[in-house]
């Protein structure tokens, strides 16, 4: 083909790679060749009537997306799981807090008992219990006067073990605080990290799907949809699916699938949990919430806590995990195909359920 879509197309690759190893802002996409040196000659007019880029050049641009497009699916739940764990420390932060406030107040109380005690002790203990039996008038009311002081005393005993108790409690609090309070600082960082990475990978993804034209994006569409197919052909020529004993879906699994696929045509968008756009794991775990059954919110959460089962045993409701690194999931609808929040650009649809690389499947509410 002529030099000028191909050098287009390799040029914005070249650079898009760069951009998303140096990941530095704002670098712009631009001839990898020196610039030249100012010239007197007349300059040539750009070639308007070059050859639309080949299969080649646009299967290396898929390539690219797909890989674009997955380290952010990564960086995503990164975010999701720092957000979580984000949303757990400010409850507790919360609880923490109540507890100091109530600490301090029965602390308080405790003071006031105590200080009333030691007051009422020394206007009647000032002489020695000798000396008391002497001048009393009746020694039956002094023995029960001493049996009320001894009493008072062990109360006030007790209360200053109560006071060191709730001393004690309140300084284990403040420390709980200071280190929950510190996580969470922690995890905001990691949901900054994460954010930048998510934005620059898929700027980078947009930048380079900007160079085609048209009827290129229509053609890269259609090899991306070809590469799906071609994968789900080759999970289902394994035999994977024969002799299946895929089960009936329980109630819950029902809800769950009912609420995913009414999702269907809803955009997807990084770290959203509905109700007018999702990531795929913000769509799995609110279809099965909807189905009264929680579940962690990240596909990698999911994938490490919820009970695993045999590809060939799973039923609708069934979570898919998929690629090495359990950076996607879908939700089995039944008959090889699954719903799901694909990436940015797309929106919630229906799929092959071997269209992605397939890690594994989880069955929530087991």
């Amino acid at each position: 083909m002529g030099s000028g879509k191909r050098s287009l197309l390799a040029a914005a690759v070249t650079v898009v790679c760069a951009v998303t190893v140096l990941a530095v802002p704002g670098t712009a996409f631009a001839s990898p060749s020196p610039t030249p040196a100012p010239s007197t000659a007349p300059t040539t007019a750009p070639d308007l009537t070059a050859p639309p880029a080949t299969n080649e050049d646009l299967e290396a641009v898929r390539e690219k997306l797909d890989e674009l497009y997955h380290d952010a699916a990564v960086a995503t739940d990164a975010y999701n799981a720092a957000e979580e764990q984000a949303k757990k420390q400010s409850a507790a932060l919360v609880e923490l807090a109540k507890k100091i406030v109530a600490g301090r107040e029965k602390l308080d109380d405790l003071k006031d008992r105590a200080g009333a005690a030691a007051r009422s002790q020394y206007r009647g203990g000032g002489l020695p219990d000798e000396a008391q039996l002497l001048l009393s008038d009746d020694p039956g009311d002094f023995l029960d006067g001493a049996g009320r002081v001894i009493q008072g005393q062990r109360a006030t005993k007790g209360l200053l073990g109560e006071m060191t108790r709730t001393q004690e409690d309140l300084e284990q609090y403040t420390k709980d605080a200071s280190a929950q309070w510190q996580r969470l600082e922690n995890n905001r960082k990691a949901k900054a990290t994460a954010q930048q990475k998510i934005e620059k990978r898929i700027a980078a993804a947009e930048k380079l799907e900007s160079t085609l034209e048209k009827e290129e994006k229509e053609r890269l569409a259609r090899l991306q949809e070809q590469a799906a197919q071609k994968a789900q052909t080759a999970w289902l020529d394994t035999g994977i699916l024969d002799g299946a004993t895929t089960g009936e879906a329980t109630a819950q699994g029902t809800r769950a699938v009912r609420y995913a696929t009414a999702q269907i045509g809803k955009p997807y968008v990084w770290g959203a949990e509905g109700p007018d756009t999702f990531d795929c794991s913000g769509l799995t775990s609110q279809a099965w919430a909807g189905a009264g059954v929680a579940i962690p919110r990240t596909s990698q959460e999911q994938w490490r806590q919820l009970k695993r089962v045999a590809v060939k045993d799973m039923r609708p409701g069934d979570l898919i995990i998929y690629f090495d690194d359990a950076s996607h999931v879908a939700m089995y609808v039944g008959d090889g195909t699954m719903v799901h929040a694909p990436r940015p650009g797309r929106t919630v649809t229906l799929a092959g359920a071997g269209s992605m690389p397939i890690l594994g499947v989880v069955r929530p509410g087991a």
